[in-house]
């Protein structure tokens, strides 16, 4: 049986409604924090990639550029809809793979990456797409569960994995081998309290990186 490519799965479009409801108010608080302690200066072009409903967008200031990007139509029409519903001018969404962007090479200041990375089959694929589109300086920002390096909690999350790809996203996937194998040069890893099981990224792209120089 060949494998269920996690950003394909009907649950994101099936259950958007759903989504808004059940995720958006939990993930709305801890990606706002996320996104002021960035500073976002003037002018700065940002791509956020898996925006699903855009439930991150009123939290991005109005003085810079947003793209969100997403598979899922029926999570991008709940986007659109707020975007129009509120009038924001600084936000677009476009349909897209994650893992083919259709941008030129530093194309972005920021690329954003809120619970994407395990529900992409590809997350290292992903994150090298994000290279590219980012400016040489630019930042990625990633925030996302990983599993636990604790034992049995570890254990745990990759039993349950099986079961969670059908649903749509992985378990499985841990810091540092993910760390290591992106190559993603980070300059912060931190948690927005103690008992938060999401860790939140913030890397610097690195010089001509995602040219092999």
């Amino acid at each position: 049986m060949s494998e269920i490519e996690a950003h394909e799965s009907k649950l994101y479009s099936d259950f958007a409604p759903l989504y808004d409801k059940v995720f958006g108010k939990i993930f709305s608080s801890r990606l706002r924090q996320v996104i002021r302690s960035l500073d976002i200066p003037r002018g700065a072009k940002v791509l956020e990639v898996g925006a699903g409903t855009g439930t991150s967008f009123p939290a991005y200031p109005p003085h810079c550029e947003v793209t969100g990007i997403d598979l899922a139509p029926d999570m991008l029409a709940r986007a659109q809809g707020k975007i129009l519903e509120n009038g924001w001018t600084h936000l677009k969404v476009l349909e897209m793979d994650a893992l083919q962007l259709k941008f030129p090479d530093d194309s972005f200041d920021y690329v954003m990456a809120f619970h994407v990375v395990t529900v992409v089959p590809d997350p290292v694929r992903m994150i090298e797409e994000a290279k590219r589109v980012c400016r040489p300086g630019g930042k990625i920002v990633i925030v996302n569960h990983f599993t636990s390096d604790f034992p049995l909690l570890g254990f745990l999350t990759e039993i349950l994995d099986p079961v969670t790809r059908r649903l749509g996203w992985r378990t499985n996937l841990r810091l540092r081998p993910f760390i290591e194998a992106t190559e993603l040069k980070v300059e912060k890893a931190y948690k927005l309290s103690k008992l938060s099981l999401y860790t939140v990224l913030v890397g610097c792209n690195q010089q001509n990186g995602h040219r092999g120089a």
